[in-house]
């Protein structure tokens, strides 16, 4: 007995054209997931970015958390406050330093509040509504180019921490002390009122994690903010506002019922794009009606020529086509000048240069048997040119 060998399996079926359009509908909505959660991502790590600049609990380069921790092991403590009601409680608790960033959420009494509740207020970024509220008659004065700059004050914290390189300037008002002068403009404004210490400083430069070991920085930090045996770092918020007066958001001023309608519009536009957007199967030739040689729409176009008499407009033609052959066969390109062209044709035949250049240019033929001798002497030269560049051909 022979052994019989099992029959062939099929061949698998090839896909067909259906399920090529599912599987790219199916990839392009994949790419589309990515790219929107990518870009999602991509927003959240700037958003995250934004909200841990001055935070003392953010180990990132805007982050202050460095600070904190050089505080407290001077013996500082440090509590970290989220809203202005935990701020107010920890300041009333006892001697007691108020760093507080720039907070636009907070109305002028909010802010005024929070500051006389602490013995020291440290300002660290302040704008100009912040300086003039808290130290009145200062206001914002510009930005140091990044040298670093001397205290020239009589303030001890500032003399102890030595040459900084500030940021924003500012400029002081009556009973301001200012140090570390730049131009118009000043550092570190420091107003004594007794016991009671208020200060404004470009913390955003000089006290982040990523600039704090730099020049003096760390030392000004710790004799600003060190004075008292509690800091309260406040970290302000959209969320913790006093404001009312807030402009409404697109979403309040529109009824309930445009949301669910754009998303609809939306999913709809979706929709007619897949639908009007199948492909309809490839390309099919289609055999026209009629076919036109060439030579017929040479023929039709000269014989309007002749019908314009105008013999200067038909030799700018055979000029054109002449020219544009000749550079290509003395390789000078297809944005070669005519001039050049005429130069390099006359000097590679050996051909007087003016006659070639009245051949090419200048020769204006005025009747049809000009226009006839003009084509010919065109036709010679091509042939001249043709046959001193590739001889070999010419004489085959």
């Amino acid at each position: 007995m022979t052994a019989v060998a099992p029959p062939a399996a099929p061949p698998a079926p090839a896909p067909t054209p259906r399920r090529r359009r599912v599987g790219a509908w199916i990839a392009i909505g994949v790419a589309l997931l990515m790219v929107g959660g990518i870009g999602g991502a991509i927003s959240a790590a700037n958003q995250w970015a934004a909200r841990d600049a001055l935070d003392p609990e953010s180990a990132g380069p805007a982050g202050t958390r460095a600070l904190a921790e050089v505080l407290r092991s001077h013996g500082v403590q440090v509590e970290v406050t989220r809203s202005r009601t935990t701020a107010l409680e920890a300041l009333n608790g006892g001697l007691a330093t108020l760093v507080l960033p720039d907070a636009p959420a907070l109305s002028d009494d909010a802010l005024s509040q929070l500051a006389d509740a602490a013995d020291d207020v440290v300002l660290i970024g302040p704008r100009s509504r912040t300086l003039d509220l808290l130290l009145p008659g200062s206001a914002a004065g510009g930005f140091s180019a990044g040298d670093a700059v001397a205290p020239a004050c009589d303030l001890a914290e500032a003399a102890r921490a030595g040459a900084i390189a500030p940021g924003a300037l500012y400029t002081p008002g009556s009973g301001v002390t200012a140090c570390y002068p730049v131009d118009d403009g000043h550092g570190l404004l420091v107003q004594d009122d007794g016991d009671r210490r208020i200060s404004a400083v470009d913390g955003g430069v000089l006290f982040t994690n990523e600039h704090l070991a730099d020049d003096g920085n760390a030392a000004l930090a710790a004799n600003l903010m060190g004075r008292h045996p509690l800091v309260v770092w406040y970290v302000p918020s959209a969320a913790d506002t006093d404001l009312t007066d807030t402009d409404p958001s697109l979403g309040e001023l529109t009824p309930p019922w445009v949301s669910p309608v754009i998303v609809l519009l939306l999913v709809a536009g979706v929709a007619a794009a897949i639908w009007r957007g199948r492909r309809f199967g490839p390309l099919v030739a289609e055999r026209l009606p009629v076919t036109v040689r060439a030579s017929e729409t040479t023929e039709g176009r000269a014989r309007l020529y002749a019908r314009a008499r105008d013999p200067l407009h038909a030799a700018d033609r055979l000029r054109v086509g002449t020219l544009r052959r000749l550079a290509g066969l003395l390789g000078l390109g297809a944005h070669a000048d005519a001039g050049d062209i005429a130069d390099a044709a006359a000097g590679r035949t050996g051909w007087d240069r003016a006659a070639v250049r009245g051949i090419l240019l200048d020769d204006i033929p005025r009747s049809d048997a000009e226009l006839v001798a003009l084509s010919t002497r065109l036709r010679d030269l091509e042939e001249a040119v043709h046959a001193a560049v590739r001889p070999e051909r010419s004489t085959r």
